[in-house]
């Protein structure tokens, strides 16, 4: 799918929306479960942020947090959270897949259910998502298994988009993994995701 093409799916999904957030205004369950990791004053880049619900977060933890978005209503929508809320974060309108992202480094990058691309896409946006994470930083990423096409309670339906152990596992296989599991969990983001859910966490470190 093309930018435009993206653009305008995710544009006319938030749009539909309303005055409501398509995935609501609360963190994502996994990344909140990890508050634990985050330092006050360290940096953090949320990938495909949407409607801003986890970079808003993260900026409420005291980091320094830049968020990508390729839908300008999405963003619209973001500045507002975060302007409700009394926190700053750079928002930055970008296809993550097309540009080049922001020319840092980060102590966490942090990827909540971006699997709107196939295995060809796939190895470019790891890459990224790599190459984004500082030296001694670490990769959030979170995401649907297989599992999730029976469900239909959120995600892509092509399941070759979806996540396995095994696949982030050899993704990912110069970090160190501190954490990756597959479970079912029932999730309550907006209308967006709602629902008996299969899904998968990995948190890993890059080596120094």
């Amino acid at each position: 799918m093309t930018k435009p093409d993206q653009e305008a799916l995710w544009s006319q999904r938030y749009r539909d929306a309303g005055d409501d957030y398509l995935f609501g205004v609360a963190p994502n369950r996994f990344l909140e479960a990890h508050r634990h990791l985050f330092d006050t004053g360290a940096t953090a880049l949320s990938v495909a942020d949407g409607e801003g619900r986890n970079s808003v977060w993260l900026a409420e933890q005291g980091l320094e947090v830049t968020a990508l978005e390729i839908s300008p209503v999405a963003l619209e929508k973001a500045h507002r959270l975060a302007r409700g809320r009394g926190v700053e974060v750079n928002f930055v309108l970008t296809d993550i897949m097309a540009e080049d992202w922001p020319p840092a480094t980060y102590d966490f990058v942090v990827a909540i259910f971006i699997q709107f691309v196939g295995p060809a896409e796939r190895g470019i946006q790891f890459a990224r998502l790599k190459a984004a994470t500082k030296p001694g930083g670490l990769l959030l990423l979170h995401g649907y298994t297989p599992k999730q096409i029976e469900y239909k309670t959120g995600g892509p339906s092509a399941v070759e988009n979806l996540y396995t152990a095994n696949m982030l596992r050899e993704a990912f296989v110069e970090f160190e993994v501190l954490d990756l599991g597959e479970y079912e969990d029932e999730l309550e983001e907006g209308s967006g995701h709602r629902g008996r859910s299969a899904v998968i966490d990995l948190v890993a470190r890059k080596p120094v």
